[in-house]
């Protein structure tokens, strides 16, 4: 099987498992205005039968058990669902690098690095930051490398 292949095999399997799209359902609605709707009218008619149940300890325990189970099941929905965008958003900014000539390839999955190699790369770009700045020139752009030549090459003519 080509690669090209497993990539088409991969698109028609875009319904994924029962979970999947249930978890993408849920998360589409909770995020919706009926959803909103439906968690205030809840509040409302909680507070609305609190003079029946007078205020009781089993009235205040109901809002707070349900509220507590809801919030705890959506943190997982809202986290998976961030997990799928920022990978999502990690595989389109690793397409646009793969696919610019002159950009750095290094910088490709650059989610899976190190700390340290993270740390790093900052410091290549506060360099290249700093060069730009040095440049006055806002529409120049180039890579480390350049522009470490380029500083270079300034200081050489600035002593002629």
């Amino acid at each position: 099987m080509t690669s090209k292949e497993s990539f088409q095999e991969i698109g028609t399997q875009r319904q994924g498992s029962f979970f999947q799209r249930m978890a993408q359902r849920i998360t589409q609605w909770s995020g919706s205005t009926g959803a909103f709707l439906l968690a205030l009218g809840t509040i409302v008619v909680w507070a609305i039968s609190g003079p029946i149940f007078k205020f009781s300890e089993t009235w205040q325990l109901v809002i707070n058990t349900g509220t507590t189970i809801v919030t705890f099941l959506m943190v997982f929905l809202i986290q998976r669902g961030q997990n799928k965008d920022s990978l999502v958003l990690h595989l389109k900014l690793n397409e646009l690098i793969a696919a610019t000539k002159g950009a750095s390839n290094r910088l490709i999955n650059a989610q899976d690095f190190t700390e340290e190699e993270i740390a790093l790369l900052h410091q290549f770009y506060c360099l290249l930051a700093e060069k730009a700045h040095q440049d006055n020139d806002l529409g120049r752009t180039h890579t480390v490398e350049e522009a470490e030549e380029n500083h270079v090459e300034k200081l050489e003519h600035q002593r002629n």
